[in-house]
């Protein structure tokens, strides 16, 4: 995977990038990650990339041409158009889903904006994707750059040494992912559960995807519709309903 990030802060992204689990992957040659300067595209002597807005308002706007010529030099070096996503608030909330779409491309641009956005025509010659993390202001896309990037690169096969890590954690099968537990056995009072001790293989999976089922509706509930259960977990699913509705 070949990440490019259009950015006014290459060192921000490079630098929270290229570390832990991700900076492994780039020095295995499994991810690659450059950060392009707009500035660098900007034909003013001050490296000016905005402007005050046409009609009036609030704050600047990033002008088009120093983002469009960065893309278009970005294209002719790659050999291709690759797909551009732009961090927004307005797009579609990031998922895993999402992660597992994108995890296939060879090149992803992220496009990262500042101020109060992007010139509208710079989104509409260059932007495929727009997508967002929540619903939230930030003063820039760098940061939501950084953690769609991370989301997608543990699908990367060879990212993560244990290569089952991805497939069970949380939102597999659209269930949050059960408790951990590791040493001691016991701390301050609290035990690890006993079928966790057992070497029960079955035992065990059947007791963390009740643990995933139970987590999902106590934190998540929303997440049980599209959620993929066999019959007797939708059994035990119904019996913490009922549980819940005497409760209240």
């Amino acid at each position: 995977m070949n990440y490019h990030i259009l950015t006014l802060f290459p060192d921000m992204v490079l630098n929270g990038l290229n570390t832990s689990i991700i900076g492994r992957a780039v020095e295995k040659g499994l991810l690659s990650i450059e950060a392009i300067d707009i500035r660098d595209y900007s034909t003013d002597k001050h490296h000016s990339v905005d402007d005050y807005p046409y009609g009036g308002g609030a704050g600047m706007v990033m002008q088009p041409m120093p983002i469009c010529e960065a893309y278009d030099d970005l294209c002719n070096k790659i050999g291709k158009k690759p797909r551009v996503i732009y961090m927004t608030p307005q797009g579609t909330v990031f998922n895993q889903t999402i992660a597992g779409e994108l995890a296939k491309e060879e090149d992803l641009v992220f496009l990262c904006g500042h101020y109060e956005g992007i010139d509208e025509r710079a989104l509409n010659l260059v932007a495929t994707d727009f997508l967002s993390i929540g619903d939230y202001v930030l003063t820039g896309g760098e940061l939501p750059a950084m953690v769609m990037i991370d989301c997608i690169s543990r699908l990367i096969p060879g990212v993560l040494k244990n290569e089952t890590s991805a497939e069970f954690e949380s939102f597999h099968d659209n269930l949050l992912e059960y408790p951990q537990y590791t040493r001691p056995e016991e701390y301050r009072g609290l035990k690890v559960p006993e079928v966790l001790l057992s070497g029960h293989h079955k035992n065990i999976d059947i007791w963390r995807r009740e643990q995933s089922i139970k987590r999902t509706l106590e934190r998540r509930p929303d997440l049980l519709e599209e959620a993929v259960l066999s019959k007797k977990e939708v059994e035990f699913l119904n019996k913490l309903l009922k549980e819940q509705e005497n409760r209240e």
